[in-house]
């Protein structure tokens, strides 16, 4: 059976504060490069997105005959019905 010791106690915490440290310096300097690669990539997917619409719907005015009128009601807000709990009653403060 192993007894816990004061050196391998301050041992244990100096390993942690030295990870610790070292994952933060890392951190700094990687991080960064990770974000701005991200958003770059989030940047792409976004106008091949908007690039793709804009082709779709170019496409579909272009093949429809000039008096007829479309009109898309797929990405439409559906309108949502308020409940009505109760009759709305005005107090007066009586002075």
């Amino acid at each position: 059976m192993q007894e816990a010791s004061f050196t391998n106690l301050f041992k244990t915490i100096m390993w942690i504060i030295a990870f610790y440290y070292i994952f933060k310096f890392l951190a700094q300097i990687f991080l960064p490069v990770l974000v701005k690669k991200a958003v770059e990539k989030a940047g792409e997917n976004f106008q091949k997105q908007q690039q793709q619409y804009s082709q779709d719907t170019w496409q579909k005015t272009r093949n429809n005959n000039n008096d007829e009128i479309i009109i898309d009601t797929t990405n439409a807000k559906k309108s949502r019905e308020t409940k009505k709990v109760g009759d709305y009653v005005d107090y007066e403060e009586i002075d």
